[in-house]
């Protein structure tokens, strides 16, 4: 089985001769073939290289366009500033919606128009012509409360919760027709599946979540699913209290984060919705050796079985040690979905 194969069986509820492996990797992708991550992020061409090289030398399931949170707001011409060896960073103290009467005149770019969005769905493309369906495809985009806070600022986003709720549904709207049509190009180029990362998500409260942030979500992953796409969720941080309306949003994959109890989330999220993670990647994965990585792992695979994907809870670190990335490869090709009959 070839690691496309693997993660569509797993996903479609058929037998698969390992699980899947499916860390996410960037800075250290991009570490790995000695470019800096400010071509990474640039350069659909240097990350499909590293994305590629790191999958071939891991093992990896799967590779991913994931590099930054900025492309979409870059291309709606928000203020990013880049860095050589670190992610982008959006200057809140120059938000484009920093008034609120600005969205008005805002319209959702073309993602095909030669911009940030674009070097992404280029990068699909390019998989496409080199993988030649050996390895899944992964997209990404911003989820709308993540967008909301790049085009408004996370701060001043916080506060409009409370303050201006009407705003907040309308930024909400604009960021699900943005990602809409970010998710649809780059399906077209070649994607298999788009991530969805919502991390400011993990910020608010679960009434929140649920009054102002599911909502949207839903019109996200429901219209990448209309469009033929699987959908992966992954919201960093503590989730603990929104597992249930999460699992409700019906994503192919939900990522956790290890400060949620995979047990817990497992009973709150039910036996069928695939889950994936929830390893610390700083303490464990980047920190502590491969008897550690396998160890955790196994407490993870358990708490989750039977429907789930490793990897870490979030990004793998850029300096992780090699040794304890083929750790966690080599758990997961000797096990299967149900642990009990590894």
């Amino acid at each position: 089985m070839n690691g496309r194969e693997r993660i569509l069986s797993a996903l479609a509820g058929e037998p698969v001769d390992s699980l899947p492996f499916m860390p996410i990797t960037m800075m250290f992708a991009a570490d790995f073939v000695g470019k800096p991550y400010v071509a990474y992020v640039k350069d659909h061409r240097v990350l499909v290289e590293g994305q590629l090289r790191t999958a071939e030398a891991f093992d990896i399931d799967f590779v991913s366009g994931i590099s930054d949170p900025a492309r979409e707001a870059a291309d709606c011409g928000a203020a990013v500033e880049f860095y050589d060896h670190q992610p982008p960073a959006l200057l809140e103290t120059h938000a484009l919606l920093r008034e609120t009467t600005a969205l008005t005149s805002l319209r959702a770019p073309d993602p095909l128009g030669g911009g940030r969005m674009t070097d992404r769905v280029q990068a699909m493309a390019l998989f496409g012509e080199r993988l030649r369906g050996e390895k899944l495809i992964e997209g990404w985009i911003e989820g709308p409360c993540a967008e909301g806070a790049d085009l408004r600022g996370i701060n001043t986003l916080m506060m409009d919760f409370y303050t201006e709720p009407a705003f907040v549904r309308d930024l909400f709207a604009f960021a699900v027709e943005l990602g809409l049509r970010f998710a649809k190009a780059q399906l077209e180029a070649g994607a298999d599946l788009i991530g969805i990362g919502d991390a400011a998500a993990s910020l608010v409260s679960p009434d929140t979540y649920n009054e102002f942030i599911w909502p949207f979500e839903k019109q996200l992953v429901d219209g990448i699913h209309a469009m033929g796409g699987l959908t992966r969720l992954h919201i960093c941080g503590n989730t603990s209290g929104i597992t249930v309306p999460m699992a409700r949003l019906g994503c192919a994959i939900v990522d956790l984060d290890y400060p949620v109890d995979m047990a817990a989330a497992r009973n709150a999220m039910g036996p069928d919705q695939m889950l994936l993670g929830n390893m610390d990647p700083v303490k464990v994965l980047r920190n502590g050796s491969p008897e550690d990585v396998e160890r955790i792992l196994t407490q993870c695979h358990s708490a989750a079985s039977p429907r789930y994907i490793a990897g870490a809870g979030c990004e793998v670190p850029r300096d992780t040690p090699h040794a304890n990335l083929h750790a966690m490869r080599a758990y997961a090709r000797a096990h299967n979905s149900v642990i009990s009959e590894s």
